[in-house]
């Protein structure tokens, strides 16, 4: 888990010398402080729970819709898969393995 949040802070901006990536980790502290979206601890111990794996990169953007964490995950079986996740309350909103083969997702998830 620590080296995922490493990644978060390095995507948004921590020790950034670009003005917008500053501006982004703002925006997404603010977002956090806010209550407008989960920490990322709470939405890394619902993927570990729900899709064992190891979490290669996370990535927090603001999309039209809203916040969304995009998580890059290493399953057992060697399948590099990714999660988008609804930053607000944590549903999954997509998964896609590499090969860009869209996972059903289970009703009620």
């Amino acid at each position: 888990m620590a080296l995922a949040t490493a990644l978060i802070l390095a995507s948004l901006g921590m020790g950034a010398s670009q003005a917008g990536d500053n501006h982004d980790h703002d925006r997404a502290r603010r977002a956090l402080e806010a209550g407008e979206i989960l920490p990322l601890r709470t939405i890394l111990e619902r993927v570990e729970r729900d899709h064992p794996g190891r979490v290669m990169e996370v990535e927090l953007e603001l999309k039209d819709a809203g916040w969304r964490y995009e998580i890059k995950l290493l399953r057992g079986d060697g399948a590099l898969i990714k999660l988008k996740i609804d930053a607000r309350d944590g549903t999954v909103l997509g998964i896609k393995e590499k090969n860009d083969k869209s996972i059903p997702l289970e009703k009620g998830r």
